[in-house]
């Protein structure tokens, strides 16, 4: 990767030295210790990155760079939606055959007659749920953002046991579905599921599945549940919004705490972390149709179905975190597809995902452009967007045709 001075193609040295400039910005406001931008772009790789891994303790010391291992947050989805193709590739798995073989939990599932009602108001099933809902995020269960005690079924939700896959499982099956299979798009418990799907149809657990799979074909050493000992002082450190009290920053993880240590429930949703260089290599394998280093590692079709929206306009209809959420995007297997061309720059076909923490990546591909940032700034709403907008702007500017 080359890091500064002039580039051959793909991007100008002005662009890029904007792009540097908003991340360097965004450490000198105390918004974050540091940020890192991995830019492709025709077979160019360019690194940028401001600031260190932490505002306190050794991290103060430690430079931002693309191999910081970061908490990947809900960037987790695309990869998951990946290995669960790779079995489909494969014939483990089918697409469109019912998933209670390997997961009878979900058989015979009930739905709720009411979404707010209570919970043993239900009717049966239409039909069972197969993985084609589970990828494309319309199984007829997912995240709802609303206040404990207003909706039954939400609550449910987030009171189920994580101690275990299995466990997990058990209380997942015992709730009814939100709404019936392949009615509308719900986030995130999709990803879990999964997860879970792909440790029994492969016999060993989801993250030796994925490392088989995935990570290793495509050579990210750095991506998995938890951070290895050797490893820790490379681990970046998340932070909340500043105290409202004192004004200064406030831990929400350090390298010692979640994932310092191996998880009991490996969380298909949000479990893993990566380094920007190695989440390049996953993103330039799907931009280049499923192949990396001469190796193919995701069918070209595969590729198409997890890049292409998938979302009826029914199914779009009432989902979403707003109103409005899928006007100019729609959703493919684990990730969002551009529907229109962003004000920002980012084309129609543009795909890619967005974490918790400050991760980010799109692929373009009318651009032949892959764009991933990484820092770690717990959400905070409104807060973000503007970096955001400003980040992505530039990166489009610094565009050379």
């Amino acid at each position: 990767m080359r890091c500064g001075g002039m580039v051959t193609g793909g991007f100008s040295s002005r662009g890029l030295a904007r792009v540097r400039e908003l991340l360097e910005r965004q450490v000198a406001s105390g918004f974050v210790p540091g940020a890192v931008a991995v830019l492709g772009r025709h077979g160019e790789v360019h690194v940028e990155a401001a600031g260190t891994i932490a505002f306190e303790g050794e991290g103060a010391g430690t430079p931002m760079a693309a191999d910081t291992i970061c908490r990947t947050a809900s960037m987790t989805k695309p990869m998951v939606a990946a290995c669960a193709m790779t079995l489909v590739d494969d014939g483990t798995l089918r697409l469109d055959e019912p998933v209670d073989d390997l997961l009878p939990e979900l058989a015979d599932m009930t739905v709720l007659a009411d979404f707010h009602g209570p919970l043993d108001d239900t009717v049966a099933a239409q039909r069972p749920i197969t993985l084609w809902d589970l990828l494309s995020f319309t199984c007829g269960i997912g995240m709802i953002p609303t206040r404990p005690g207003r909706v039954p079924i939400v609550d449910a939700l987030n009171a189920l046991d994580y101690t275990s896959p299995d466990e997990w499982m058990r209380g997942l099956g015992a709730l009814p579905l939100a709404y019936q299979p392949g009615e509308r798009w719900m986030y995130d418990t999709a990803s879990n599921v999964i997860g879970v799907l792909i440790a029994r149809a492969t016999g060993m657990s989801f993250g030796d599945a994925l490392r088989e799979r995935i990570c290793d074909p495509l050579g990210m050493k750095d991506t998995a549940f938890s951070v290895r000992g050797e490893d820790i002082g490379r681990f970046a450190t998340a932070y909340q919004r500043a105290s409202a009290v004192t004004g200064g920053q406030v831990v929400d993880d350090g390298p010692d705490g979640q994932w310092s240590r191996p998880p009991t429930f490996e969380s298909g949703a949000a479990g893993l972390v990566s380094t920007a260089q190695d989440y390049f290599a996953f993103a330039s394998a799907l931009l280049a149709g499923g192949s990396h280093g001469g190796r193919r590692v995701l069918s070209r079709p595969s590729v198409t179905l997890m890049t292409t929206d998938q979302l009826t306009s029914e199914q779009r209809a009432g989902s979403g975190f707003h109103p409005g959420f899928f006007d100019e995007m729609g959703w493919g297997l684990g990730m969002s597809v551009r529907s229109h061309r962003s004000p920002f720059g980012q084309s129609v076909g543009s795909y890619g995902w967005c974490g918790f923490y400050g991760t980010a990546w799109y692929n373009d591909p009318e651009r032949d452009m892959t764009a991933i940032f990484f820092m770690q700034r717990a959400h905070t709403g409104d807060q973000r967007l503007p970096m955001w907008h400003d980040l992505w702007t530039a990166v489009y500017q610094a565009i050379e045709n």
